[in-house]
């Protein structure tokens, strides 16, 4: 056998893509798909627009984080910096189908999910893959690293202390406990630095119904492989509910809602504490802070518009994007909400398209739009850009006469 079927392809120099000439290039192209006058003057002026009648009231976080811009910023460096080179991604860099669509303009092509456009199989060390905010698994990544690939990483740094807390777990022979979406990239990213070691486990719980039926478990034992049905797909390979609840952290996706993953952590803890006590409950349990600040200032701005007087909430983001739909979620409890994707989906006064959790896709509503004067509310998730949240906007003021010119 030679030595070219016996060596690992010789690893990629890394390539520093921050340099200033780059980034003042980036920006400018950044800016130009997605910086919005009127939602930047908005912002300025204390978040609230009036024209005959039509009030606009914008919450004071929302759009695009740090860790998305960063994402972003690094994809756009890499197409310009990889002239000559194939640059792919691992799946969606974040959860906006109008910035995804953007990506794909640039160039990059999917290596994952339905709109794949490639497989891992047919990289070589000469091409260039980007891992998006969400991270990726870690069978996923050493595939790349062993084709000796250049990698573009822009994981986001919240997602990355998720992770630290349960390579932790794993090292600890503590199971990790990890309220998410089992399917979710990201949770799938944090799920496999669970088990890294080799010796690790993890339990992915997604509703405080699930919640409950492990703290049953936890107190009481049960029908194991009724607890293992119930849960497929969302514990890791050899998981056994008998021996490994008996250590436990709680983890979380990082886009989940504050206020739930912190009740996740109160009743597995008081389960803990049921079954062993107080004191034998200081070694059997942890849990550590993991939720992303944007997503948490997100929520809290809207919670602080959410007391004030509003006729309805529109929420302006990707379906798939989990701290989008916290945001509906919230709205939803309090007054007329509608999550859509963009201002295309307002077709007129009478008819607006939306998406529905319930139906786990997109429905038509009828006569939305009260009569004036109306107050209307509008938030974005943390991977929303603001020129989508100007067209919602401005297609709002558009439905009532008034152009955008009479907006600046």
């Amino acid at each position: 056998m030679s030595a070219e079927t016996t060596n690992p392809p010789a690893k990629s120099p890394r390539v520093n893509l921050r340099t200033p000439d780059v980034m003042t290039a980036v920006q400018a192209q950044v800016e130009s798909h997605y910086r919005s006058e009127i939602v930047e003057r908005l912002r300025l002026s204390g978040g609230t627009l009036t024209r005959q009648g039509v009030t606009i009231k914008l919450a004071k976080q929302f759009g695009f984080c740090y860790g998305v811009e960063r994402a972003i910023d690094l994809a756009y460096a890499a197409a310009k910096v990889f002239t000559d080179q194939r640059l792919f991604i691992l799946g969606e860099i974040i959860h906006n189908p109008e910035v995804n669509e953007q990506i794909r303009a640039l160039g990059i092509k999917n290596l994952i999910g339905k709109d794949k456009e490639a497989d891992v199989e047919n990289l070589t060390s000469e091409d260039v893959v980007i891992v998006p905010a969400f991270g990726t698994e870690v069978s996923t990544l050493a595939k790349i690293k062993q084709l000796g690939c250049q990698i573009v990483d822009t994981t986001c740094g919240d997602v990355m202390s998720v992770w630290k807390r349960v390579r932790q777990n794993a090292n600890d022979d503590v199971t990790s406990i990890i309220h998410g979406k089992a399917s979710h990239e990201e949770t799938k990213a944090t799920a496999s630095r669970a088990t890294q070691s080799g010796k690790g486990h993890y339990l992915v719980v997604l509703t405080l119904e699930d919640t409950d039926y492990v703290c049953k478990y936890i107190r009481q034992g049960g029908d194991k492989q009724e607890f293992l049905k119930r849960f497929s797909g969302a514990y890791s390979e050899g998981f056994d509910p008998d021996l490994h609840l008996r250590r436990v952290g709680v983890a979380n996706q990082t886009t989940m809602m504050r206020g739930e993953t912190e009740e996740v952590q109160r009743r597995v803890e008081a389960a803990i504490k049921e079954r062993d006590g107080a004191e034998r409950a200081k070694e059997s349990f942890r849990f550590f802070d993991t939720i992303c600040g944007a997503t948490q200032e997100r929520q809290d701005a809207l919670g602080d518009m959410l007391s004030e007087q509003m006729d309805l909430l529109l929420v302006v983001g990707g379906y798939n994007s989990s701290n989008t739909s916290h945001l509906a979620e919230m709205g939803e409890a309090k007054l007329p909400t509608y999550f859509i994707r963009n201002a295309s989906r307002l077709e007129s006064r009478d008819r607006i398209v939306h998406y529905s959790s319930h139906d786990k896709a997109e429905i038509t509503t009828e006569n939305w739009l009260p009569r004036l004067p109306v107050v209307i509310g509008v938030t974005a998730g943390a991977s929303c850009p603001n020129n989508l949240i100007e067209d919602t906007i401005i297609r709002v003021f558009a439905l009532h006469g008034i152009p955008r010119e009479q907006l600046l």
